[in-house]
């Protein structure tokens, strides 16, 4: 991790390759494991059109063909099918101004908490506050704007909404001819 006068949030220069370097993402979350998982994710996503190709959609012929459909087409589409949810995440957001509003508070509070801890350390009622209990604090600043803002049911929304699009497009999308000969078994 880095040091306390290191600034986090500032881009990294030595490694401006893959999403990291075209986007400002902190320091924190541009190295080490969460950069080795968005680079993984970025290099395993399917072709767009082969995803989106109408030609290969057919209803299945029963519920065992719909299961290995399933199970397939999720492995084999796992980086398309996380990019479909962060961008059904988006809509969401996008869409509902009252929740983008209490993202802003939110986050803007703990870039304040995060300015300040470079400066001097917040006293309350006469104590030093960790800076686990200042983001606690930001947490409790920003839960009314969330619970106005219909917080919970804008997150059971996207789980909905993304349950229900991939789930139809891995049921219905055709698997690849040379992983269907995989799946046939031979008896003994």
């Amino acid at each position: 991790m880095a040091g306390k006068g290191a600034d986090l949030f500032n881009a990294s220069t030595e490694d401006t390759s893959g999403i990291t370097g075209k986007i400002y993402i902190p320091k924190i979350i541009s190295q080490g494991p969460a950069k080795e998982w968005i680079d993984r994710r970025r290099s395993t996503i399917r072709p767009w059109a082969n995803f989106v190709d109408q030609r290969r959609f057919s209803k299945p012929k029963n519920f065992g063909e719909m299961c290995k459909r399933l199970v397939k087409n999720i492995e084999h589409f796992q980086s398309n099918y996380i990019f479909v949810f962060l961008g059904l995440i988006m809509y969401c957001i996008i869409t509902s101004p009252m929740l983008l509003i209490a993202l802003a508070v939110f986050f803007g509070a703990c870039y304040i908490i995060h300015l300040r801890q470079q400066q001097s350390k917040l006293v309350l009622f006469g104590r030093e506050m960790s800076t686990a209990h200042q983001y606690g604090l930001a947490g409790g600043v920003a839960f009314p704007f969330f619970w106005v803002a219909g917080a919970g049911s804008a997150v059971f929304w996207v789980l909905g909404a993304t349950m229900a699009v991939i789930g139809s497009h891995a049921a219905f999308h055709e698997v690849e001819t040379s992983e269907v000969e995989e799946l046939q078994m031979e008896s003994v």
